[in-house]
């Protein structure tokens, strides 16, 4: 694959993978909308033989995905759901352990404790996400490392720098799902991670108009998941391709926008007398704040929260507010507030959910890039209905 390293971050998303269609000239990269390609003679063909194998939209967006993280390979599928399956696929067998951060992505728990311990894989948990914590857990039977930092809800920061020099150590791959934070604002391969992992329904597609999943990293831990990826399909179609390609361009700009407007807010809830806690690694008091300023360009857009009065004041506030729509996903310029509990976490179980802080008070919020003084306004009535 062709390395775009010496190019800036958004050079590289508006140009990695997208030269000109060779047919036609098209500035754009095309939707192929084929699901076969005609060959000169049997196994003579141009590339492309079933846009299951491959199709030239895909190719431009698995171009660019790479690019962006610095990886020598990227692969996209149908969802991020779709990426992990393949990964987990290709990567381990029955009888082996993946340890991961115990605050995960309900979605993630629930396909290591429903889909894959009952076939033979053995999923553990570190609630200490330390270095420490995580080196307590490593046994001869781990062969994968799985992280989410920012976490999925709690926004733990995780050091990914140590975590991958543990994971060197014990000679087994790291993955880290970036989804919270999206290639602009972490690149875990250049801090050790082997492999990168991310929902591009979220910050990478960024308009909440497209379901799709990414793998990228080292060539040949990619290539083994490629063949699961063909073998079991899994793949998005060439429109969810080319929509998702849109949104990257312009996923640097968002980005920023996202951030700043999530910091105010932030900072504002946090002084808020009916707010009980706010969790955002851009306030100085978030135990993670120090690490985060160091691993990630800045802070992200994703705040949680809990108010004042329980669980009956967190429903009057998720059905009081306008401009956060009530919703699952995150990611996307519209602002979502969501509740982990009956959304997007409702797969773990309660016992195991409070224990890890995703109980009933608990609110999440994906700010988006609305003007930032309408959204605090917009919090601030339904802070008042409760």
């Amino acid at each position: 694959m062709e390395r775009f390293d010496h190019l800036g971050f958004s050079t590289r998303a508006i140009h990695a993978g997208q030269d000109a269609d060779p047919a036609t000239g098209a500035t754009i990269v095309p939707i192929y909308a084929t699901s076969t390609y005609t060959q000169a003679a049997p196994g003579n063909h141009k590339g492309y033989e079933y846009s299951r194998s491959g199709n030239p939209t895909r190719t431009a967006l698995e171009t660019c995905l790479a690019a962006l993280e610095g990886a020598d390979m990227g692969l996209a599928f149908a969802s991020g759901l779709a990426a992990t399956n393949a990964v987990l696929a290709a990567l381990v067998k029955p009888g082996d352990e993946v340890l991961a951060n115990a605050d995960l992505y309900g979605g993630t728990y629930r396909i290591l404790e429903k889909v894959y311990r009952p076939w033979g894989l053995v999923p553990t948990y570190t609630e200490d996400v330390s270095p420490a914590g995580f080196a307590a857990q490593i046994t001869p039977k781990t062969k994968l490392i799985w992280v989410e930092t920012p976490t999925n809800p709690m926004l733990q920061i995780i050091d990914i720098a140590a975590i991958a020099e543990l994971a060197k150590k014990a000679g087994v791959p790291l993955i880290v799902d970036n989804t919270f934070a999206s290639p602009y604002l972490q690149q875990p391969l250049h801090l050790g991670a082997d492999l990168v992992l991310h929902s591009t329904t979220k910050y990478l597609g960024g308009h909440s108009d497209v379901v799709g999943g990414c793998l990228v990293g080292k060539k040949d831990l990619v290539t083994q998941v490629k063949f699961h990826q063909n073998a079991s399909g899994g793949t998005p179609g060439p429109f969810d391709c080319y929509l998702t390609l849109r949104g990257v361009k312009t996923l640097a700009l968002r980005m920023e926008k996202h951030c700043q407007n999530a910091k105010h807010l932030a900072d504002w809830l946090a002084h808020h007398a009916k707010v009980e806690q706010v969790y955002y690694p851009g306030l100085k008091s978030h135990p993670g704040h120090a690490l985060a300023k160091k691993q990630m360009r800045d802070f992200g857009g994703m705040v949680s929260m809990r108010v004042v009065g329980g669980k009956a004041a967190t429903m009057k506030f998720l059905t009081a507010t306008k401009l956060f729509s009530l919703a699952e996903s995150l990611g996307g310029v519209e602002s979502l507030v969501n509740h982990p509990a009956t959304m997007t976490h409702a797969s773990i179980p309660a016992e195991i959910r409070h224990k890890r802080g995703v109980d009933d008070g608990l609110i999440r919020l994906s700010v988006g890039i609305e003007d930032v003084a309408d959204l605090q306004a917009d919090l601030e009535k339904a802070l008042a209905a409760i």
